[in-house]
Order: structure tokens, then C-alpha cells, then sequence
């Protein structure tokens, strides 16, 4: 129980967690640890996600980042929930690879919007060896200009890693989705471990990982937690770490999906920040289905990243004028380090 002493559940309810700071980076988290997080009293958790948030950041910034579709539709992978999978009759027609100038142009763009970091995603199964030399451009282009790069292309092999980390590539992308145990209920064309075996190779090439899930999938707190566990052991964590409220979309397999209340989805967040208090936790799709006053939970809780933009790959997103009154009510301001 040597483990779950540091925990200290009854201090951490009296309001002393003054310790969680000092805990040792190797110290792998237990289901058992983040179950007894997870369950604190809601204003407990929140008042402990909150101390752990602001030992590493400032609690009143928030990172933005702009995802742009360099590719879209066609995907060969099933995974139940996406718009972009060739197995799903979602309407989405397919497109071809974006050309350099307009994927840079797309970067200036977001850039002038206050973004920092710009995210570019091809839905693919992995890059082709053709395409490689184009996405290389794009990385090139757009540090060119001053932002952080970011792409989710599928998996990779260790050549595409070392090849995208040779050119500049900051961040590469690729979500775990759910838990271990319930990923085959939503993806059947590749495995957990496939997943693994390409962060290890982002890990390999020197980029930093962009790891995350989507909540709503069907699934259970068990696999909330489990899935956040996954991710906190990652030697090291994810860098950036953004949490997903599932979007139905018509077409697909989990069109029906029931949403998850917003206190359960701010619980994902806090627990989130306490597993990992020093990635950046991005509060991720399905923010157009959210209050101001969920999102704002979500801020309290250790969120620290958003994507702005009308759209998300395929999926809406809120307006940026609405980002910005919403941050003028919190008083959050953008991060200008990205």
C-alpha cells in the first residue's frame, strides 16, 4: 500500500495535498490510485486538480492550437466513431493530399487567430513513402513561420518517425482512444499494441507525443481510468494529452452513443491533470455540445489547451469570437509561447 499512502485521500479532503509535487516521477500509477481519485467528492477532486495545475502552470492560460484535414476521408481503419472511415456511410467523400502552399497559407492563418501550434492530420492508416517528401515541406513551411508543428497521419513505422523528426516535427499525434480492454469494441483493423508501437517510435525520433482518448464510447469509468493510467505511465507522459467528447456522426456505429454528463467528463479532466500535472491537458472535440459553464469546469480542472477554428478535421468546433468571450468572462488569456 506503499503506493496509495501518497494519495493521502484523508489530508487531500482536509485540504492538504501539499505533497502530490514531490512524488517521485518513477512511481508508476495504480487503477487503484486513480479509482480513489476519481471517486473523491467533486470539490475535492477539482480542489486538487487546481493545487496540482498550478504547481506547474499558470491556471489562467490557456494554449491554442489550430487542426487542419491536409487529407481528407478515404480512411482504410474502422474505427466506430470517425466521419473519415471508408467502412462508414458517413457522406464524407474523400480528397487528396493538400498542397504545400496551401497547408502553410492555412498555418499563417491560424497563426494570426493566436495559435501556436498547428496541428495536421491525413486520414490515412500510415503515410505512404510517396507522401513522405511533401509533409516533410509542410513541417518545414510552417516552423518556418514560428509555430509548432503537430501532424496525426496513422501509424508509423520507425523510418517514417525518423524521417519526420529529421524535419522538424514537434509533436506527432496518435490517440490510444479508450482503454486496453474496450478498444476492440470500437476498432477492429488494428491493435492497442499497434498504437503503442508508434508512440514508441515518436518517442525513438526525438518527438514529443500527442496521446490522448475520446470519452463516450461506450465504455465505463473503469475504462475512463484505465485509460488515463495508460497514458500516465507512458515513460515519459505525453507532452500534450487532449480528452475528447465523442461526437455522434450519423453513418457511423456509434451515431447513437449516449452523451456523458458533464460532471463525469470535468472528473476525466481533473483526474487527468493529477495523473499528469505537467502535459498539457487539451480540451478536445465535442466542445460545441458543452455550456460555457462545463468548459469552464474543465479550465478549473486543469484543462490548459483548446483547438480554435470553426472546424476539427470534419467535426464543428466554436467560433473563435466565442473562444474569446468566454476567455474575457474567465479571464484566461492565450499563451503566446505555445
Amino acid at each position: 500500500m506503499q503506493q496509495l499512502d501518497r494519495l493521502n485521500p484523508t489530508p487531500a479532503v482536509q485540504g492538504d495535498i501539499a505533497t502530490v509535487g514531490e512524488l517521485p516521477a518513477v512511481m508508476a500509477w495504480t487503477t487503484i490510485e486513480a479509482r480513489a481519485l476519481y471517486e473523491l467528492p467533486f470539490a475535492d477532486l477539482l480542489y486538487r486538480a487546481q493545487t496540482v495545475h498550478r504547481q506547474f502552470f499558470d491556471p489562467n492560460v490557456v494554449q491554442l492550437s489550430r487542426l487542419m484535414s491536409i487529407k481528407t476521408g478515404g480512411c482504410p481503419e474502422d474505427c466506430g466513431y470517425c466521419s473519415q472511415s471508408a467502412h462508414h456511410d458517413s457522406g464524407l467523400k474523400a480528397s487528396k493530399l493538400m498542397d504545400v502552399a496551401d497547408v502553410i497559407a492555412g498555418a499563417r492563418a491560424a497563426q494570426a487567430g493566436g495559435a501556436t501550434r498547428y496541428c495536421m492530420g491525413a486520414a490515412w492508416r500510415g503515410p505512404k513513402a510517396r507522401d513522405l517528401g511533401r509533409l516533410e515541406a509542410m513541417i518545414q513551411g510552417v516552423k518556418a513561420i514560428g509555430m509548432e508543428t503537430c501532424m496525426t497521419l496513422g501509424m508509423l513505422t520507425s523510418d517514417d518517425a525518423q524521417r519526420l523528426g529529421a524535419a522538424g516535427l514537434d509533436y506527432y499525434n496518435h490517440n490510444v482512444d479508450t482503454s486496453e480492454s474496450h478498444y476492440s469494441n470500437i476498432v477492429s483493423t488494428r491493435t492497442y499494441a499497434d498504437r503503442l508501437a508508434t508512440l514508441a517510435h515518436v518517442r525513438q525520433a526525438g518527438m514529443k507525443v500527442c496521446c490522448g482518448g475520446i470519452v463516450g464510447l461506450g465504455e465505463t469509468v473503469e475504462d475512463r481510468i484505465a485509460m488515463l493510467v495508460t497514458l500516465a505511465n507512458l515513460s515519459p507522459a505525453p507532452e500534450s494529452v487532449p480528452i475528447n467528447s465523442l461526437i455522434p456522426i450519423p453513418g457511423t456505429p456509434l451515431q447513437g452513443a449516449e452523451q456523458v454528463d458533464a460532471i463525469s467528463f470535468v472528473r476525466v479532466i481533473a483526474l487527468a491533470r493529477i495523473l499528469m500535472p505537467q502535459s498539457h491537458i487539451r480540451l478536445s472535440a465535442g466542445r460545441t455540445a458543452m455550456s460555457d459553464e462545463a468548459q469552464a469546469l474543465c479550465f478549473y480542472a486543469g484543462a490548459n489547451s483548446i483547438f480554435v477554428g470553426d472546424t476539427l478535421l470534419t467535426a464543428d468546433n466554436p467560433s473563435e469570437d466565442h473562444d474569446a468571450m468566454l476567455f474575457g468572462r474567465l479571464g484566461i488569456r492565450a499563451d503566446e509561447l505555445g
